[in-house]
Order: C-alpha cells, then structure tokens, then sequence
C-alpha cells in the first residue's frame, strides 16, 4: 500500500491522502512500493522531474504512480503540461477502480481542461469516487444534483452529498450547504391506519 501525494482539485482543498494498491507486475510489491516511496521523496522535496521519472518508470505497474503521472502531466511539473495526455491516464487509472484518479477525471472532464465540457461523461467516476467516500467527488457531484443536467435534479441528494464533503473538510460544500439548509432527517414510517383506541 502507498500514499499518494495530496490533491489540490480546483482550488477546493488538499484530499486527505489515500492508500492505493499497486497493479500486479514482475517485480514483487516491496520492490514498487520502495520505487514510489523514492517519488513521494522526491517529490516533498520538490524534485518534480525526478518523481516524474520516477512514477512513470512503473506507471504500468502501481495505479498510484499511474495517477500521479497523471497529475504531474495535468499541472505541468517535471514535464511540460499535457492536459490531453494526463486525461488519457487518468483514464486508465480511473477504470481500475481508483478514486483520486476517478475524481481526478471527473473534475477534468466538468471543467473542460483538456477539450469541451463533458459533465455526462464524468458522471459515472463521479459516482464511484463519491461512494468510495471521495470528498471532491462528493462536492462536484452535489453540484451536479443541485444544479440538474445530466442528473435530475435532487436538492437532497445534493444536500446529504455537501454535508459528506463538508464533514471532510470542503469549505466551498459547507457553503453551499449553508444555503441550502442541513438534508432532511430520515424519513419516519408513515403513521399507522388503524384508529387509535378512546
């Protein structure tokens, strides 16, 4: 297991870090997970080029460096900016199942950072990232039902998702959620139909 390096996602917050498994590979785990941890190294100490290298060296081999290539790409540090190139490895990483690289792409694909605005197509790593408890997935995906489009739109879906976001840490969720009052309890059970003894 590995750390992956915090996430700035459109200005919203650092994501708390999260634990990924490496892809299976020729080497055995211990040897890629001290490869990454020489890249996380590296790159704490803004040594970006070198973490590139680093990451891009077993990308095939540990989803983690696959999304932090990515994300490297995507900000244009240690290699030059490549919007196109970091959506396409996102991609990989996000249909293996990881949900930074999910929220990743999806924020990517909303936002138009390497073509046209794609809400539909982020939908669905919108979703799973935000099931996987993501808190950027979840404040993206709030906006998504507050605001309707490739969703219907459902004020308390996009309240119970700000609050997730905003318990995480989210401020921009908080403030959203301020604006559209805390989700609804949950529902009692509709009141029975027999009379009530005199």
């Amino acid at each position: 297991m590995h750390k992956i390096f915090p996430l700035l996602a459109v200005g919203l917050l650092a994501a708390p870090l999260l634990l990924a498994g490496g892809c299976a590979s020729a080497r055995g785990g211990p040897e890629i997970a001290a490869v990454f941890d020489s890249g996380v190294a590296a790159y704490d100490a803004g040594r970006y080029e070198e973490a590139y290298k680093i990451w891009w060296s077993i990308r095939t081999e540990d989803l983690a460096a696959m999304r932090n290539v990515a994300f490297m790409l995507r900000r244009g540090q240690g290699v030059a900016a490549d919007p196109q190139k970091a959506l396409d490895i996102y991609a990989m990483a996000a249909d293996a199942g990881l949900p930074t690289a999910q929220a990743d792409l999806a924020v990517m694909l909303i936002h138009g950072e390497a073509g046209k605005p794609d809400p539909a197509r982020a939908l669905p790593y919108l979703k799973a990232a935000a099931a996987a408890q993501h808190p950027v997935a979840q404040y993206e995906l709030a906006k998504l039902y507050e605001a309707g489009g490739p969703v219907p739109q459902d004020l308390e879906a996009a309240r119970r998702l700000y609050a997730a976001a905003a318990r995480k840490g989210v401020k921009d969720a908080a403030t959203r959620l301020a604006v559209l009052g805390p989700p609804q309890a949950a529902a009692s059970p509709p009141p029975s139909s027999m009379p009530v003894p005199p």
